[in-house]
């Protein structure tokens, strides 16, 4: 098995809720629920763990907006 890092993560007690609620509805932990969305993101940007790093820019008119 590879190894796993620990870190501490603040989060927004309703992000957490809904990560918890999210992760029981699929079955998982919370800790894979996380890692989960976090690779989700990551290949969705272009950034996965062993994907080319070049990113594709988003048809127009589909970027999220900026907080």
């Amino acid at each position: 098995m590879p190894e796993r890092k620990a870190f501490l993560l603040r989060i927004d007690p309703a992000v957490l809720d809904a990560l918890q609620r999210w992760a029981a509805d699929d079955l998982r932990s919370l800790n894979s629920q996380i890692e989960f969305v976090l690779r989700r993101a990551l290949q969705r940007d272009g950034r996965a763990v062993g994907a080319n790093t070049t990113r594709v820019a988003p048809p127009a008119g589909t970027e999220e907006p900026s907080s």
